[in-house]
């Protein structure tokens, strides 16, 4: 099966967004960089020899980032999601990629660029899947309130239910 791709399309920030990715995630590298070719300049609007396309990899997931105007913005119909083994790892990337972004609730935030993400500990899925459904709710009650998650908080409630 061929591997997929996601591509992220910037107005003009491609570069410094794959550069802040791979400083953020452990494993990660630029692994090319392509330029606007003379030819295109009319069509896409791009002076010649700027950053068309970054490509970039996060712990071995590759990734495209593309200079491709302002014609379109992230929204959070796409996000992705990062399994924290602790809280440390949550702190850490909620920590790392809100810095110039925004907060939402239950885990979720947009970086500096407008991307979504969701910083989630592998832990909620194992409270979340209790066929006690009384723990259950008493687990989402705790979490959606939450902008970043507590897994403490989420494990008291889990152990109060």
């Amino acid at each position: 099966m061929p591997t997929i791709t996601p591509h992220l399309w910037f107005d003009n920030e491609a570069e410094e967004a794959a550069h802040f990715y791979t400083s953020v995630f452990p494993n990660s590298s630029i692994t090319g960089i392509t330029h606007y070719p003379e030819a295109a300049t009319e069509v896409s609007g791009k002076p010649a020899d700027s950053v068309l396309t970054v490509d970039f990899e996060i712990d071995g997931q590759p990734f495209v980032a593309l200079n491709g105007g302002p014609n379109f913005k992230f929204n959070e119909s796409i996000s992705f999601m990062i399994p924290c083994k602790d809280q440390a790892e949550v702190d850490y990337f909620w920590e790392k990629l809100t810095a110039g972004g925004e907060e939402s609730q239950c885990g979720w935030l947009k970086d500096r660029f407008g991307v979504s993400w969701q910083v989630v500990p592998e832990r909620l899925n194992e409270l979340l899947a209790d066929a006690d459904q009384r723990k259950a709710e008493a687990v989402t009650t705790a979490f959606v309130p939450m902008k970043k998650l507590e897994i403490d908080v989420l494990e008291r409630a889990y152990a109060d239910a």
